[in-house]
């Protein structure tokens, strides 16, 4: 028997051919299997180091590559080279998940949806880690490692828990405004290609001037949105729990490839100190009247990933990765996570986890990180004698025409909110009275009533007057609707 010559051959991961991968040597034919059948106990020691710990949360995901390209010129508001001229083009990555669900879980699962994006500029990475909302559940990143438990398996009972959930979310109604939208129509998308994304928190743009604006990040898709109603999805999932990769997939191999529009809100940077809501609150939305949408691009993806593992699995998104024109605010959620998001791909993926091929930058690189797991490619500070900084022997140096204009802040060091007046209601207010209509206020109300079923009527009870309090038609719309959730049930037996 001869290898087929059109095929590569078959090695071990030491790069030796390896003449049979059929059977096991053995002493006779019946065995015992033989100690030195090295390509055994590779394949099983291979085998059990195949996963790696999923994420915490955004844990099922669905991703491709692409384009980003200018289609409008916003170099008075950022200096950041992936704007640099309309028609300049930049590929990219994005990848899309579910919240609080597991890697087995269904994507076609009621939960906020990840919208993270890399952008590979000339100048380094630009991650825009966002979601496909405006908004979020919490305002202070104190609460987020509690909001997440809620989200995820009762500690005795392995379940998820509806009483963890609304008990954390009656004590905390800044969350109502995400809860909203959550229930909504938009809280089930029916695949990624049919929802918007958001950068959600406030960044800051700078110009070549060193001018700030504050800015909020928009991708509008192309697409259209369309929206699965809860039977419509469990009728799904009785199928198949992999829909959103099958759309996604699916549409980029037959050529469908979706499109994004980029927008940004921009607020002169003194001008945060005029609003009646706190412009860095991660709860809040700027008004699109006061801060109208500027259109700055469009992305599309056209290629799928060639090894999902490698390249969607070990994707890694920071906010920590920015680039020059492009900055931070002092939103506190956003502060937590330039920490958060990058520690965890540490602990993930390893220490030089930005080494891997998907998540490496197309730019140079030059750095005096040392050692360390995974370290396969030595030092990159530019001279093998330059291992500390500073030094005389070659090594990379700084550059100060890449730093960023000063950070005006105030206040004192202290355990505060925002602002001492904060108003949680009245957003999630103009939302239900004003932009829903009718239809959606009635599936809404569904929505919440299914989300409420088996959790403790205490716990109920208090979350209820929150709705209220966002208007009264809310509170009684929900009550209607777990009162005939309830009679529905009563003649179902």
């Amino acid at each position: 028997m001869t290898q087929d010559s059109t095929r590569p051959r078959m090695t071990t991961t030491a790069g030796a051919p390896i003449a049979s991968n059929q059977h096991t040597e053995t002493a006779g034919d019946r065995g015992p299997v033989l100690m030195q059948d090295y390509q055994l106990l590779e394949k099983l020691a291979h085998q059990n180091r195949e996963r790696i710990p999923e994420r915490v949360v955004h844990a099922k995901g669905w991703g491709a590559f692409g384009t980003f390209t200018v289609t409008h010129d916003i170099t008075q508001y950022s200096c950041a080279s992936i704007f640099g001229q309309v028609g300049k083009t930049t590929p990219m990555l994005a990848r899309f998940s579910t919240v609080a669900g597991e890697m087995g879980a269904a994507d076609h699962e009621r939960d906020v949806r990840g919208f993270a994006l890399k952008f590979y500029t000339d100048e380094g990475n630009w991650d825009l880690v966002g979601n496909n909302t405006p908004v979020f559940f919490v305002r202070d990143p104190l609460k987020f490692p509690d909001f997440i438990h809620t989200q995820k398996r009762h500690p005795r009972t392995n379940l998820r828990s509806a009483t963890a959930m609304w008990d954390f979310w009656g004590q905390v109604p800044e969350a109502l405004h995400q809860v909203t939208i959550l229930m909504s129509d938009r809280g089930l998308p029916q695949d990624p290609t049919f929802m918007d994304g958001f950068g959600s928190h406030t960044y800051s743009f700078w110009n070549k001037d060193g001018e700030r604006f504050w800015v909020k990040f928009h991708f509008k898709t192309q697409q259209g949105h369309r929206f699965y109603t809860n039977g419509e999805a469990a009728e799904i999932i009785g199928h198949t729990r992999e829909g959103y990769q099958e759309a996604l997939f699916g549409k980029i191999e037959r050529g469908e490839f979706p499109r994004w529009t980029m927008y940004v809100q921009i607020m002169p940077e003194l001008d945060a100190e005029k609003t009646p809501y706190d412009p860095f609150d991660l709860t809040k939305v700027w008004p699109h009247g006061d801060f109208p949408l500027i259109e700055v691009g469009q992305f599309e993806l056209n290629r799928n990933a060639d090894n999902y593992f490698a390249q969607i699995e070990q994707a890694a998104f920071s906010p920590s990765n920015k680039v020059r024109g492009i900055g931070y605010s002092p939103d506190k959620m956003l502060q937590a996570r330039v920490f958060s998001y990058a520690d965890a791909h540490r602990y993930r993926l390893g220490t030089h986890y930005e080494h891997l091929p998907v998540n490496a930058p197309k730019c140079p690189v030059h750095y005096y990180h040392k050692d360390g797991q995974m370290n396969f490619f030595g030092q990159v500070t530019g001279s093998t004698d330059a291992y500390y900084e500073p030094n005389s022997r070659g090594g990379a140096t700084e550059d100060p025409s890449f730093a960023e204009p000063p950070l005006r802040l105030q206040g004192v060091a202290a355990r505060q909110p925002h602002r001492q007046v904060i108003d949680d209601y009245e957003q999630p207010r103009a939302l239900h009275d004003r932009v829903l209509n009718d239809e959606e206020r009635a599936r809404l109300y569904r929505n919440i009533a299914a989300a409420m079923e088996g959790a403790d009527e205490d716990v109920l009870e208090r979350v209820l007057v929150h709705f209220d309090r966002i208007s009264p038609a809310y509170g009684a719309g929900i009550r209607a609707a777990r009162a005939e959730k309830a009679d529905q049930s009563i003649a179902a037996e």
